[in-house]
């Protein structure tokens, strides 16, 4: 794989844009850009599953409070 590729820049309406070559092409079709420092850096947008997303989360601190729910009446049957 090639490390670097010269390429242009062109307009796309009032967007300045850029062609990803093919051996830069990114999985799905949307992505993350954001600058580092000089760079502009563009990555893959990584779908995650529940489990990762579970894994992210903090635990309550507090206790779950109890809710008064009592069970229904039974109905008559005649």
């Amino acid at each position: 794989m090639t490390d670097q590729r010269h390429v242009r820049l062109f307009r796309n309406g009032r967007n300045q844009a850029v062609r990803i070559p093919v051996e830069f092409e990114l999985p799905g079709n949307e992505a993350i850009m954001h600058r580092d420092g000089e760079r502009l850096v563009i990555e893959p947008v990584r779908k995650r599953g529940l489990v990762a997303l579970l894994k992210t989360m903090k635990p309550i601190e507090s206790g779950i409070p109890d809710i008064d729910d009592p069970l229904p009446k039974p109905e008559n049957v005649f």
